[in-house]
């Protein structure tokens, strides 16, 4: 029998039951992908990370319950994270090394983490009609796609007024990022996720590597503060840096165990 650590932490947030909930699993050596796609199913949260330490940093991947994914932004966070907090890293920077997006690092400050991911540029897109209908109404301002739909609304009050039908996006084939000037922050979103077991990411670290750039371009600024304006929600300081974004949360620990996987569970 094989015991692996188990931790549950709260991204993008100072409190428990805020932010968004990641599963974060520490290994020896790699299990087989499989292995990791029935654990990710078995945690049944939006993210499960998993890490294996090298001499230079750790191999980070990140798994939905659907599948391994190329980048996750909250999930990184708790990872860092946990290192940080829980297995007694000495040092203020983490390297991970990834097999789709190459190394990211996460910076420690204080209570706040971090992140430096890529950044990616949208371009404009005439709109699916099937996206406006599953949005449900017309106040769409504009419409733009990288690796996720973009879509820009007037203001805060329409995003959060708005009660799309999110599994009906399936078939667009994409997450859906809406977004909107904020009241109280330079911006705020949501993130819609069809298909997936958390159908409204409740904060999207990786999302913001397309929504820094194009607000950073728009409102001619560097530095920015956004919200995610889920029900649980979560604060983020945003930088942009030409073809990287800088991200900061903080996060909580709200759960530490163990999995014991037999042996043929591997």
């Amino acid at each position: 029998m094989q015991e692996i650590p188990f931790y549950m932490v709260d991204a993008f947030s100072d409190r428990t039951f805020g932010g968004n909930a990641a599963a974060v699993c520490p290994l020896i050596e790699w299990l087989p992908d499989d292995t990791l796609l029935k654990m990710a199913q078995e945690h049944n949260q939006s993210e499960t990370a998993f890490f294996v330490r090298t001499d230079s940093g750790f191999e980070l991947r990140w798994f939905t319950t659907q599948g391994e994914i190329n980048l996750c932004g909250h999930a990184t966070l708790a990872s860092a994270h946990v290192i940080f907090e829980l297995l007694d890293y000495p040092h203020t920077e983490i390297r991970f090394s990834t097999r789709f997006v190459g190394d990211l690092t996460v910076t420690r400050s204080g209570d706040w983490l971090t992140l430096n991911f890529p950044a990616w540029s949208t371009e404009p897109v005439d709109p699916p009609e099937l996206l406006l209908s599953a949005l449900g109404g017309d106040v769409v301002q504009e419409v733009r796609v990288a690796r996720d739909y973009l879509v820009v609304l007037e203001n805060q009050q329409q995003l959060e007024a708005l009660t799309p039908d999110i599994h009906a996006m399936l078939p667009l084939g994409k997450m859906v990022c809406v977004t909107a000037p904020g009241d109280t922050h330079d911006f705020v979103s949501r993130f819609f996720c069809p298909g997936e077991s958390v159908a409204e990411d409740p904060v999207t670290g990786s999302a913001h590597s397309m929504l820094i750039p194009y607000w950073g371009e728009k409102l001619g600024k560097q530095q920015m503060a956004a919200r995610q304006v889920s029900a649980r929600g979560g604060e983020l300081r945003c930088e942009w840096q030409g073809d990287r974004v800088l991200i900061g949360g903080q996060a909580t620990t709200y759960l530490i165990g163990s999995i014991y996987l037999r042996e043929g569970a591997l």
